[in-house]
C-alpha cells in the first residue's frame, strides 16, 4: 500500500511530502509575525505578567498563608497543584497579547510548579511483591455495600481497612469479606480486615467523643507491624467561615502522638484524613511519615470526589518499611476511591 502523505505547493509549482513540523512552523510565524522590531512587546502585558508573579508568589510562599481567616492556607493547599491550570491560560494569553514580558513572566510559576510537583508527573511505581494494603471510605451512604466489600476485596489487598461503616452496615461488609480475610476487627466507625493474625487491638482516641481511629498489630510474614485505621473529621467550606477544620486540625494532632508513642518498628496508617500531603495543619502525622503515593505512585492518585477526584485524601503513610508502588483502585459505590500500595518489609 503506497504511503500516504501530505502535500505542499513547491517552487516549481508541483507538490511534495510536507515535513512534519512545517505546519508548526508556519504557526509559530503567524503568531509571531509583528514581533520584530514592535517597539510595544515589552509594555503590552504587564498585568498578564503581574499575575503570573503573583502565581509564583503563592505557590512559593504557601506554607505562609495564615490560617486565621476561614484556614485560607490550608484551602490553598489542599489544591494547591490545580494553580498549575493557571499556567498555560497565562501563556497563551501572553502569546495572544503579543507580550514578551508576560512570556517571560510565565517562566517563574512553570518552573515553581515543576519543582513542587514534577515527581509526580512521572511513575515511580516499581511494581514488586510486597505486602500490599488499601484503604476505603466506603461512604455511609453506600447504596450497595456489599458489591463494594467484593470490589475492594477483589484488589487482592492483604490487609484492608474501611472507614465510615455505619453499624447498620457492618454485619454486610463482615460477611462479603469473610472468605477473603480470616480475622477483622471494627472499632467505632472504621475497620481493619487481614489475611494475618492482628492482636492489640484498640481504639485511638482522636478527641472526637466517639471512635474513628484504631490500631492493631498484624503478624505479617516477615514480622509484626502496627496498623493505624483513622478517619479524620470532615472539612467544611462555608461562606460566612471559610475553610472550616478546626476538629479535623484537633484529631489530626491527637493522632500524630499516638503515632509518636508507638513501639513496634514498622508502621502503616490507613485511612481518611480529610487532608493533603500539603496541608500543614496535617504536621503532627505527615512530619513522622511518608506517603507511598509521593515515594512510589503514579501520579498524583487523587482520590476524592470519586465522580471526578480532585485531591487525595484518602492515604497510606508508612515509616520503617519501603513502598514499593502506590495507585488508586476503581471507583466503587462510594464518594471516593478506595487506594492501595505494595511495601517492602
Amino acid at each position: 500500500m503506497a504511503q500516504q502523505a501530505y502535500m505542499t505547493e513547491t517552487a516549481g509549482g508541483g507538490s511534495g511530502p510536507e515535513r512534519p513540523g512545517s505546519r508548526l512552523r508556519r504557526l509559530a510565524h503567524r503568531l509571531t509575525t509583528g514581533w520584530r522590531g514592535d517597539p510595544c512587546i515589552w509594555r503590552r502585558g504587564i498585568v498578564l505578567a503581574v499575575l503570573a508573579l503573583l502565581l509564583a508568589l503563592v505557590m512559593l510562599v504557601h506554607s505562609h498563608i495564615p490560617n486565621a481567616v476561614g484556614n485560607l492556607g490550608s484551602l490553598t493547599e489542599t489544591f494547591l497543584p490545580w494553580l498549575g491550570i493557571a499556567i498555560p491560560v497565562l501563556l497563551v494569553a501572553g502569546v495572544l497579547r503579543r507580550s514578551a514580558t508576560a512570556l517571560i513572566a510565565v517562566v517563574l510559576p512553570t518552573v515553581v510548579w515543576l519543582n513542587l510537583f514534577g515527581g509526580l508527573l512521572t511513575d515511580k511505581s516499581g511494581g514488586g511483591t510486597g505486602l500490599m494494603v488499601a484503604t476505603h471510605n466506603v461512604n455511609a451512604d453506600n447504596p450497595d455495600p456489599a458489591a463494594t466489600a467484593r470490589d475492594v476485596a477483589a484488589s487482592g489487598a492483604d490487609v484492608l481497612a474501611l472507614e465510615e461503616l455505619p453499624a447498620s452496615s457492618v454485619p454486610v461488609y463482615e460477611k462479603a469479606l469473610a472468605a477473603t480475610y480470616k480475622h477483622h476487627a471494627v472499632v467505632g466507625t472504621v475497620g481493619l480486615w487481614s489475611k494475618y493474625p492482628m492482636t492489640g487491638v484498640e481504639a485511638v482516641d482522636i478527641k472526637l467523643g466517639w471512635k474513628r481511629a484504631m490500631r492493631a498489630t498484624v503478624a505479617t510474614p516477615q514480622g509484626p507491624l502496627a496498623v493505624y485505621v483513622a478517619h479524620l473529621p470532615s472539612v467544611r467550606v462555608k461562606m460566612e467561615a471559610g475553610f472550616t477544620a478546626r476538629q479535623r486540625d484537633k484529631s489530626a494532632d491527637a493522632l500524630g502522638e499516638a503515632i509518636a508513642d508507638e513501639t513496634v518498628e514498622r508502621v502503616v496508617l490507613l485511612g481518611d484524613l480529610n487532608g493533603t500531603m500539603n496541608d500543614r495543619s496535617l504536621n503532627a502525622v505527615t512530619s513522622q511519615l511518608r506517603s507511598t503515593q509521593g515515594a512510589a505512585g503514579s501520579g498524583f492518585g487523587f482520590s476524592w470526589p470519586a465522580s471526578f477526584p480532585m485531591a487525595r485524601i484518602d492515604q497510606i503513610m508508612v515509616k520503617g518499611v519501603e513502598p514499593e508502588s502506590s495507585w488508586t483502585l476503581p471507583r466503587t459505590g462510594s464518594d471516593h476511591l478506595p487506594v492501595a500500595a505494595r511495601v517492602k518489609m
